[in-house]
């Protein structure tokens, strides 16, 4: 068996966490969006815009400029003012994706190594993949966790729910409605 290209598996993580997300999302109204657990936790709104804000820093002209954008203001990602609606917020959040999308897909094998810069302090493009990818995680699990919060008993799990996992492993490790 041959192994997998790195990059290819990336973009794949990448995908599966936007889908994870967006599933997670899709359960909520547009207000929802905008609650939070409590007084100073993030809302799912928040962390969109936070995360558009990164993407937009992090991979626009990923190879040749740093990472960390003169003009982002990263404060503000964690401000919510007037313009921030949700459909504005999900326009942010889609743009950010395919920035991501855009400027990894065309990688090849032997960019892997070249070093690009992330507030000044020079990484391998494997390593910045990494990064970010681990960072876009951790985001997407407290949107996940969050929608799942206010949604209550009306949540639709995007896993095996608690008490599926023998029925799930009988269908040989696959749902037909719950793929990543």
């Amino acid at each position: 068996m041959q192994a997998e290209f790195p990059l290819a598996i990336a973009i794949r993580e990448f995908q599966g966490l936007k889908k994870l997300a967006d599933r997670a999302m899709g359960q909520l109204s547009d207000n929802q969006l905008f609650s939070s657990p409590g007084e100073d936790d993030n809302s799912i709104a928040l962390i969109m815009k936070h995360m558009s804000g990164n993407m937009r820093s992090r991979w626009v002209d990923f190879l040749t400029s740093d990472g960390e954008k003169p003009d982002r203001n990263r404060e503000n990602e964690f401000v919510l003012t007037t313009e921030d609606s949700a459909a504005s917020l999900r326009k942010h959040w889609d743009e950010g994706w395919s920035i991501l999308f855009n400027a990894i897909s065309p990688l090849q094998q032997h960019d892997l190594e070249t070093t690009v810069t992330i507030r000044g302090e020079q990484l391998s493009v494997l390593q910045a993949i990494v990064r970010q990818l681990t960072h876009y995680a951790y985001h997407t699990g407290q949107i996940v966790y969050i929608a799942k919060y206010l949604t209550g008993k009306r949540w639709t799990s995007l896993s095996i729910p608690k008490g599926e996992s023998e029925k799930f492993n009988r269908n040989h490790g696959s749902y037909p409605d719950r793929s990543r």
